[in-house]
């Protein structure tokens, strides 16, 4: 998909522009276009292609020109001449977590620094410090925002690599000769961040498929183009590797490039240990060679006595005991999501307005969703006065006394303010259907401070669910610190929801994390934190990290039914 490209392209122009100085108004046109963009699940070219640019929220005229542009010359003139008017590794300079366009223009002008290996030698050095508002402390930021670029050159998100690897897989899929094709690897696995992306054909007629695949319009660069199996990077610089096996392989080889490799040499051990021998084409009886079994996964863990074990499990952290010992758990399915719980609209930050995203939601066949508008303390995100809060809540009320097919729970996302209290006060809170506290500020606080602060609002009991509990990121921010056994703990003992946000570049509560607060019995709400209307999808994003977490469909609170789900909550 080109929508990474054009989002990265106007994000580097509102860069550029705030060097210069120039209108603010026209720096955040460029911005809210490029956040709008990245959030589209629709791929831009298609969008050129039907003349529905300007439907695009954020895209006037001159905006969709200089899509066009990008999308049919691989290039923005524009861009190109912004770009002549200052030194090349500024632009990178400027996509550090901590620096901005104007310390980026401090740095150049003050010391003619110029690229991040320049920067990195300064800040090691305590030369930056001589400058004003940088100080020894902002030296370690600025390195740990170049480790953060350097491991984001490395890793793409779950966000980009899905939508891509769907795309290239649904213009595969009508190819001649091809039985079966899916992604395999890491993006099978659902991890937060993939290298590269895998794709697994099955098939008797692996050349027409490889012709097929060096030419999609994806296709920046061949690496390389064999029989059975060819590679190629995208014009995002994304490398896509596929490979094409015999339908009697199939489910073999889904087994062996799924991964990961830990789990795969624990299920040859196993294998080994009982007279058989497991590759990318089947299992073999040792004894003779018969091959037992390899046209479907199940078949293969069943044949050295496994249950199927789901992809999002196979990274050696205890599954094959439990699979052995029968304590597998039924983890959570898409299916099972009734409710999206954190959700944004006009009323403060979101692009959409009310009616919008119920005639969305109700496409998506849920039973309920909570409308989760920012408090009045973040103001940079539109907060809501208790006015306008009791407002929407009116609306909210009217609409559920007509509404049979969907609920809306009147919520907020509450600001958990520096001493653990709540930026609404309890009167306030009583007449909400559900509290999302969460911290927006104070991210470099002591581990002690910031887990107080957490602590503190559990014990309100209005509160409902911890929102992306760790503050994190990816690829801008790290987790903040916290003690999290304790933080789990308290939620279990209060009754507190910890959420797992959906929005791809946070995942917050992690995979791993997950895993351990379900060790606490905690409860957990999914949210897509939805700005805008094409992020409401992104609630597959959340759920995959529930399946990684070992987490079941009755430890979630939005897969229980809308009367449940009131009951649950009211404990």
């Amino acid at each position: 998909m080109r929508n990474l490209e054009v989002a990265d392209i106007f994000d580097d122009i509102a860069d550029f522009l705030e060097l210069k100085n120039e209108n603010p108004f026209r720096i955040r046109a460029y911005r809210r276009a490029s956040q709008n963009i990245k959030s589209l699940n629709e791929d831009i070219e298609e969008i050129l292609k039907r003349d529905g640019l300007l439907e695009i929220l954020g895209i006037g005229k001159d905006l969709a020109l200089k899509i066009k542009e990008i999308i049919t010359e691989g290039r923005l003139k524009y861009l190109e001449e912004l770009k002549r008017e200052f030194p090349e590794g500024l632009a990178e300079i400027m996509n550090i977590p901590n620096i901005g366009p104007k310390t980026a223009k401090l740095l150049y002008e003050k010391l003619n620094i110029r690229d991040i290996d320049t920067l990195e030698e300064y800040a090691k050095a305590h030369r930056l410090s001589s400058l004003p508002g940088i100080r020894e402390k902002t030296e370690e930021n600025i390195l740990k925002g170049i480790e953060l670029v350097r491991r984001g050159r490395e890793r793409m998100s779950l966000g980009i690599a899905l939508p891509l690897a769907e795309k290239i897989i649904n213009d595969l899929k009508d190819s001649s000769g091809i039985k079966r094709i899916t992604y395999a690897g890491s993006l099978r696995r659902m991890k937060e961040t993939i290298r590269d992306i895998d794709i697994l054909v099955s098939s008797n007629s692996p050349n027409i498929i490889m012709d097929n695949f060096v030419k999609l319009p994806v296709v920046k660069e061949i690496i390389s183009k064999g029989k059975t199996k060819s590679s190629i990077l995208t014009k995002e610089g994304i490398q896509v590797d596929i490979r094409v096996v015999k339908p009697d392989s199939y489910g073999a080889a889904m087994v062996y490039f799924t991964g990961s490799k830990a789990h795969n040499i624990r299920i040859r051990e196993l294998a080994n240990k009982k007279g058989f021998k497991i590759n990318e084409y089947g299992v073999f009886r040792k004894s003779d060679g018969k091959k037992i079994a390899g046209n479907e996964e199940i078949g293969v863990y069943n044949a050295i006595g496994l249950p199927y074990i789901e992809p999002e499990l196979r990274e050696d952290q205890d599954e094959i005991e439990a699979a052995i010992n029968g304590r597998l758990p039924d983890i959570l399915k898409l299916e099972d999501i009734k409710s999206d719980l954190h959700i944004h609209t006009k009323y403060s930050d979101g692009a959409n307005s009310l009616k919008k995203i119920i005639d969305a939601c109700k496409e998506l066949g849920y039973e309920y969703i909570a409308i989760c508008d920012h408090s009045k303390s973040l103001k940079v995100a539109g907060g809501l006065s208790e006015k306008d809060l009791m407002k929407q809540v009116g609306q909210i009320r009217k609409f559920n006394k007509i509404s049979k097919d969907i609920k809306i729970l009147a919520g907020s996302e509450v600001d958990i303010l520096d001493d653990g209290s709540l930026d609404f006060d309890g009167d306030i809170l009583k007449e909400l259907d559900l509290v999302v506290a969460s911290i927006h500020t104070g991210f470099k606080q002591a581990r002690e401070k910031l887990t107080y602060r957490i602590l503190k609002a559990m014990e309100n009991k209005y509160v409902n669910v911890i929102s992306h509990p760790t503050g994190r990121l990816m690829g801008a921010r790290d987790a903040y610190e916290l003690n999290l056994d304790r933080i789990f703990k308290q939620a279990a003992d209060t009754n507190t929801a910890i959420e797992i946000n959906a929005f791809p570049q946070r995942l917050d509560l992690t995979d791993i994390n997950c895993k351990r607060a379900r060790e606490f019995n905690v409860n957990f709400a999914i949210g897509t934190d939805t700005h805008s209307l094409p992020q409401l999808n992104y609630i597959r994003f959340g759920v995959a990290v529930a399946r990684r977490g070992w987490i079941e469909a009755g430890s979630i609170l939005n897969a229980l039914s809308f009367k449940e789900f009131l009951k649950r909550i009211k404990k």
